[in-house]
């Protein structure tokens, strides 16, 4: 398992490397009004998801060891067209009311953000399927697949094609996404092949009901993330939004460590049914987590500003800000990420849902007051109100449910020696 992590902890490494080289490319010869508008576009693609993956999403990863893969795949595609074409018709009507649609849709972005939404969909299904199965390693090289091309399209759309607009991004992410998804195909379909059928009714309807707290807390959660954005498109310029989404981006990036434990987590936690083992794993792997996270915030809220000028340009001035006021959240998200995997991964998505909710209701508050009178600096605060909120919510229902204790999240000797003992293993 502790190998599972390191590797799946460097695939998010060079995630990070890749993400900042973008982030660079982005900021310095795209300018901070385009790359607004670019996560704004992203952030559209991710509500959109929100939908498809009500069926189609991180639910497979439960399913996956529990359902046959033709059974899967049938359900998962059906949703995904019948899903899409809800959104090329609401797209539709939407057109007709220009003054609200380009509000949250850039314009000339909408057929790239519906086909982005649809291979995205693809991608996600196979990485979801191989991390049920706990094929970590193909799961990361698929993942190393889409972001390497993607780093590397974007090089070719800026600087040889002279391409200098926020939908550089998208057509790159493009190019990652549908690469890893042939790929992805290539090693699923012969697998397919080998299976019978099974009924498809029973099985879309335990997918339904799972997916429906999982999709409706990522819903919630995506709101706290992302509600700011819109309030900061109101009272502040599209320059503005380009400073807090880089911000964001480079707080989040710091979370390799969350991410990574996570996803293996998530993986071997849908594959037992020992309630105790669940919950010690989850206890250590918070600690870790927190620590590596601490670890990296450290370093990067030690940087002065003339750093983050020389790396993203002048226009990025107030990027330090943003990114201070936001490490507190990151770590007590680090924290949260681990315990949503513990809750999803032992078939309570519902505990995840309640604290988005919670989340939300701080954001809302937070948002409406800070915003208008902080502006950027005011979207900070209200991120690290939010993760905060999320954590403690999260943290005593898993206490109630497991007999947890606060102290339990002080490092002990019996950490140390399972931590010696997995490198042991390991090396």
């Amino acid at each position: 398992m502790f190998k599972k992590i390191l590797g799946t902890g460097a695939a998010r490494a060079v995630n990070v490397l890749t993400q900042l080289a973008t982030l660079i490319m982005g900021t310095k010869f795209l300018g901070a009004a385009e790359w607004g508008k670019a996560f704004i576009a992203q952030t559209d693609i991710t509500f959109l998801l929100i939908g498809i993956e009500l069926i189609a999403g991180s639910g497979i990863v439960y399913f996956t060891p529990r359902k046959k893969l033709s059974t899967l795949m049938t359900i998962s595609y059906g949703w995904i067209g019948f899903v899409m074409l809800i959104y090329i018709l609401l797209f539709s009507i939407l057109h007709l009311f220009p003054n609200f649609y380009y509000t949250i849709v850039p314009e000339g972005y909408t057929w790239l953000v519906l086909l982005m939404t649809f291979i995205y969909s693809l991608h996600e299904f196979n990485l979801n399927h191989f991390l049920g199965k706990e094929i970590v390693a193909t799961y990361n090289w698929l993942f190393l697949i889409q972001i390497l091309t993607q780093v590397t399209m974007m090089a070719v759309l800026i600087f040889a094609l002279d391409l200098r607009t926020g939908k550089a991004l998208l057509y790159s992410q493009l190019c990652g996404y549908s690469l890893a998804t042939l790929i992805g195909w290539i090693l699923l379909f012969p697998t397919l092949k080998r299976e019978n059928g099974e009924p498809w009714k029973t099985c879309f309807k335990e997918m339904l009901h799972y997916g429906a707290f999982m999709q409706l807390s990522t819903l919630v959660s995506t709101l706290n993330k992302r509600l700011s954005l819109y309030l900061l498109k109101t009272h502040c310029d599209e320059r503005s939004i380009g400073v807090y989404a880089s911000g964001t981006q480079v707080t989040e990036g710091v979370n390799i460590a969350g991410y990574s434990i996570g996803l293996v987590e998530f993986s071997a936690l849908s594959n037992t049914e020992n309630k105790q083992r669940a919950s010690q794993l989850t206890l250590r792997f918070m600690k870790v987590s927190i620590l590596l996270t601490f670890t990296a915030l450290l370093v990067i809220c030690l940087l002065p500003t003339a750093f983050f000028e020389w790396i993203f340009s002048g226009e990025f001035t107030d990027i330090r800000p943003v990114i201070l006021l936001m490490a507190p959240g990151i770590l007590f998200f680090s924290a949260h990420t681990v315990l949503a995997n513990y809750f999803s991964g032992t078939g309570k998505p519902k505990y995840n849902l309640y604290a988005s909710l919670i989340g939300l209701s701080v954001t809302l508050i937070a948002a409406f007051i800070l915003i208008p009178w902080l502006g950027i600096r005011g979207a900070a605060i209200t991120t690290s109100l939010t993760y905060a909120a999320l954590f403690v919510y999260q943290w005593i229902v898993f206490r109630k449910q497991t007999g947890s204790k606060i102290n339990q999240l002080i490092p002990n000797k019996d950490d140390l020696d399972w931590v010696k003992t997995s490198l042991k293993g390991l090396f």
